[in-house]
Parts: C-alpha cells; sequence; structure tokens
C-alpha cells in the first residue's frame, strides 16, 4: 500500500506531503489543475518513463518521495532480497531526486539503487490504468501472465519451464554432438595419419632435452677429447702418479731415521695417491665417453630433428607430443562411438520433448479453463456497467514453444451482436474502452491483496448511471486493494473512502498546485461543483449529498 507521497520542487509543486489511505482514494479538480503533475511525480519515483522537464522552474533540483507498506508475502520482498536490500519491518522509502540538468539519482530505503532494481520493484507496488496506458491490461504481450495469474497456473507453468530447461539442454547437446561428429568425420583422414606417425614416432616425456644434451655433448668431442687426454697424461704414469710415487719411496726410506717425522707426510700423500686413482678413473670414463661413433651422432640427430619436426607440425612442444596423440585417439574413439552416441543423445530429446509436451499439455487445459470462467465473470461485470450486449472473449492461439508453453493468449472484444471480436484498443471507443478495462481489473484482481492501483480518468467519456457503475466496480476494487482515482465524475467522486482536490493558486507572483484533503462538508461542495460548475447552487448540494449518501 502506498502510505505517503512527498514531493519538493517538482513542475508547478512547491512542497506537498500526501498520506494516503486504503481503500477508494480520489483526487478531483479543474482540468489543467495538476493531478497529472501527481502522476507523473510518482511515475518519477517509481522509475518509470516520463517527460523530461520536471524540475520545477527555477529550482536546482526535484525530489519525490513515496513510502509503501508491503505485507510479508508480497512480491516486492524478493526484488529486495535479491538486491541485498533489508525491509524487515515491510516499510519500504524510495527517494528520487532530478537536477536541473537532467541528472537522476534513486535511493531504496537509504540505499543508492539502480534504475533496473527501481522499475522491478515499482512493478509489484502500483498499476496504473487509463485509456491510452499501454504498459497494463491494453498490452497484448502481457496478456498470457494476466491469464496465468488469474489462473492460478504456478505449478503448471514451473512444470513447463522446467521442462524446457531440460528440452534446451537436451537439444543443446544432441547439436553439439552431431556438429563434432560431423567436424570429425571432416578430418577422420587427418586423424587416422596423425596418430599412425605419432604410434610410429613414439615419443617419450624428457627425450627431446635428453637428446638434445648427448647431441651437444658430440659435436665437442674431438675438442673436449684432446684436453681430456693430455689431462689424463698429466695424471699418468708419466706424469704426477710418477712424481708422488717416487716421494712416497723416498719419504718411506728416510722415515726410520727421523723417528716418526715424516709420518703424517707419508700418510698424506697415500691419501692422495687414492684420490688420483679416482681422478683418473673419471678422465679415463670421460675418454671413452668422447671416443664416439660418428654414425651415433647422425641418428642422435635424426631422432632429435624428427621429434621437433613432429611437434611444429602439430603445434604443440615436443614433450607433450605424446598427450597429444593420446588426444587424437580419444577423437577417433568418439568418431567410431559417434553414431551410437548420437542415437542416445536424439532419444533423451526425443523423451524431453516428449515431457515438454505433456507438461504445455496441461497447461493448456489450465488455461482454457481459466479462459471460461474469466469470460464469464467478466459478462457479470460489463452488465452492471451498461454494456451487457458486449462480447469478452479470451483467446488462446498456437505460439512458438517456449518456457511460457505453447500457448498465445488475447483478449478480444465485439462490442454489438453479430460484430467480429477484435483487440480490446481497436474495437472499443474511449468510454467502452474504459469500462472493459475497469471490469477486466475487477475479474483479474479478486482474491489478491496489497495492490496499489491506479485509474487515470478511466471514467472519462461516461456519466450518468454509467459513471455510477463505474464507480461502484471501482469500490468494489479497492475493498481488497488501495485504489487511486484521478476523475472529473462527481458519481464516481462520491463513492471515494477519502478525497483530495487539486487546484492552481498564485503565490508570491508563481503559480503552483496546491492539493488540499477535503472534511466532509468540503467534499460536498467539491462534488456539487463538478456537478453545476463554478457556482455552487443549493439544489448542486442537495444533489451531492444525495450522491455520497450510501
Amino acid at each position: 500500500m502506498l502510505r505517503s507521497l512527498a514531493i519538493r520542487d517538482m513542475l508547478l509543486i512547491d512542497r506537498l506531503e500526501l498520506a494516503f489511505q486504503p481503500g477508494l482514494n480520489v483526487l478531483t479538480g479543474e482540468t489543467g489543475a495538476g493531478k497529472s503533475i501527481l502522476l507523473d511525480s510518482l511515475g518519477f519515483v517509481l522509475g518509470w518513463r516520463g517527460r523530461a522537464d520536471l524540475v520545477r522552474q527555477g529550482a536546482a533540483q526535484g525530489e519525490v518521495e513515496a513510502v509503501f507498506d508491503l505485507p510479508p508475502d508480497h512480491p516486492g520482498h524478493a526484488v529486495l532480497a535479491e538486491a541485498g536490500i533489508g525491509a524487515d519491518d515491510g516499510e519500504v522509502i524510495l527517494r528520487r531526486v532530478n537536477t536541473a540538468d537532467g541528472r537522476k539519482t534513486a535511493w531504496i530505503n537509504d540505499r543508492r539503487t539502480s534504475g533496473e532494481v527501481l522499475r522491478a520493484l515499482s512493478e509489484t507496488l502500483v498499476e496504473l490504468h487509463g485509456q491510452h496506458d499501454d504498459r497494463g491490461l491494453l498490452n497484448p504481450r502481457g496478456h498470457r501472465q494476466l491469464l496465468d495469474a488469474y489462473a492460478g497456473a504456478e505449478a503448471e507453468l514451473g512444470a513447463v519451464r522446467a521442462a524446457w530447461r531440460a528440452l534446451s539442454e537436451a537439444r543443446h547437446a544432441r547439436e553439439g554432438a552431431a556438429a563434432r561428429l560431423e567436424a570429425l568425420r571432416a578430418e577422420e583422414d587427418f586423424l587416422r595419419h596423425a596418430v599412425s606417425e605419432l604410434d610410429k614416432l613414439d615419443p617419450r616425456p624428457g627425450e627431446e632435452a635428453d637428446l638434445d644434451s648427448r647431441r651437444r655433448l658430440m659435436q665437442a668431442a674431438e675438442r673436449l677429447k684432446g684436453d681430456v687426454g693430455r689431462a689424463a697424461v698429466a695424471l699418468g704414469e708419466e706424469g704426477v702418479e710418477r712424481l708422488c710415487l717416487d716421494a712416497l719411496r723416498w719419504l718411506e726410506a728416510a722415515a726410520d731415521g727421523v723417528e716418526g717425522r715424516l709420518d703424517g707426510a707419508i700418510d698424506a700423500l697415500q691419501r692422495a695417491l687414492s684420490e688420483l686413482a679416482e681422478a683418473q678413473s673419471g678422465v679415463q670414463s670421460c675418454l671413452e665417453a668422447l671416443d664416439t661413433d660418428p654414425m651415433a651422432l647422425e641418428e642422435t640427430e635424426d631422432r632429435l630433428f624428427a621429434l621437433r619436426a613432429m611437434a611444429r607440425k602439430h603445434g604443440v612442444l615436443p614433450d607433450d607430443l605424446g598427450a597429444h596423440a593420446e588426444a587424437l585417439r580419444e577423437r577417433l574413439s568418439m568418431l567410431d562411438a559417434g553414431d551410437a552416441g548420437l542415437a542416445g543423445l536424439a532419444r533423451a530429446e526425443a523423451e524431453a520433448q516428449a515431457r515438454f509436451d505433456a507438461a504445455c499439455d496441461a497447461l493448456t487445459a489450465r488455461r482454457r479453463a481459466a479462459a471460461a470462467r474469466l469470460d464469464q465473470a467478466m459478462a457479470a461485470e460489463l452488465a452492471p456497467l451498461k454494456m451487457e450486449r458486449a462480447v469478452f472473449q479470451t483467446v488462446l492461439g498456437a505460439a512458438e514453444p517456449g518456457p511460457e508453453g505453447k500457448d498465445a493468449v488475447t483478449f478480444e472484444v465485439a462490442t454489438n451482436p453479430g460484430a467480429p471480436a477484435g483487440p480490446l484498443n481497436r474495437i472499443a471507443s474511449g468510454g467502452e474502452l474504459s469500462r472493459f478495462l475497469l471490469a477486466l481489473k475487477v475479474c483479474l484482481s479478486r482474491g489478491q491483496s496489497g495492490l496499489t492501483l491506479i485509474f487515470d480518468e478511466i471514467d472519462r467519456g461516461v456519466g450518468g448511471a454509467t459513471a455510477d457503475a463505474v464507480g461502484r466496480r471501482l469500490r468494489a476494487l479497492a475493498e481488497g486493494a488501495q485504489v487511486l482515482v484521478v476523475t472529473h465524475s462527481p458519481q464516481v467522486a462520491a463513492l471515494g473512502a477519502h478525497h483530495w482536490r487539486v487546484e492552481k493558486r498564485v503565490h508570491e507572483g508563481r503559480t503552483l498546485s496546491v492539493v488540499t484533503p477535503l472534511s466532509a462538508e468540503q467534499r460536498i461542495d467539491e462534488i456539487a461543483r463538478m456537478l453545476s460548475g463554478d457556482t455552487i447552487t443549493e439544489a448542486a448540494r442537495a444533489a451531492a449529498q444525495v450522491l455520497i449518501a450510501p
């Protein structure tokens, strides 16, 4: 429910605060008094698209604040939760500022928010209806959703959406597998040839680095062999070894004469000879390794170059050739088993299609039953609105299958017996359209609560008994909701539970719109003015009292 609306510096409004109530709230006033400004301002704070020049002339910025009370089961809570905005006590405060240069900023419960979140929330808070409203009942794109809500088809609709997701996934899997299989078939010859040559090459992880090291060693063998050979001679019997042995023999011969003074030197020299023998062994092993066969170098290079060429051909590193070969083998396996796998996916898709068709059939049946009930309810509502000859029908046709099923839903009317039926906004005249919309809203809103419904001059083009019937429908509709009505009809205004008058006043040289809540006596005068014009007569007051009386 819309609890309050505060407007500052918007169009002709300087400062305005309104406190709304449950039930039927009526706004009246002369044409041009500023009733539309209230709706423009409310639409602005709700994030609806509207006129751009809303800021009052001379003001730096305009601001609108709207306070709503949400019951615990209101759908607005889900929007707030998704946006991470708290409203534990059910109070929702919308505030939006428009600067003179056109910049707009919005807050929900003092938290800055995007226009997308604001509009998503506003769709759960307020419905606006009028003769030229293409956001609501006149928009054929929303008729299916309205019928589903009337039918209470949440379970069937949920089943259809789940079945559609499953069907889409199954279809995507089958189409993807078919595309992959077709691509594999296009490169089958390449795959088989590539796997064959990779199997023949038989690459091993780390092989390229080992071959490269061996090749570099072989290429440097001759130069290294000379250096190592000279080192072997220097360490051998004609070099260091002979000198060390001679020194050891001389020291041992002299050891007895020096009373142990050479024992340490002799031990060190013996250790040196042991280390020398180990060095000679290592040098000899290296010489043997360097003594390579020229054919071995050629074979090593051939293998190394073959690995590198194969890696370049397949665009991988040499060490990854084995894994690449395994991946190609898997693709060949997929190709060999492709037909069987594709047949299984096709069966899964067919089963998903059958489940989707069954869910759609159940939803269609629910919609057809609801359509018949809605047509009957509309016939009952149209009679008090002096349209007993008009025919309303809910037409179900075929639509492209999707998450909402297979049905296209259109509300059509025929205003005269024997006349062809057609869309609401093409067949009905202005006054007829108003009554159709009102009757339809009354039917669709039954059982709903927590709604704020706004009707903008929906009684235009009707008068007398018909206008009284419109007012009674609005009052009945307000029993389960909050209804705001902008009206020029005294019959409608007289049935309101709460009444405001909108008028223009000149203050300090500025024209402003002022909204005044009316007392019982003031209501009589306002409705009398609506009946008789500027001059309010006693007869007009008496007629107004008759209209207001229950």
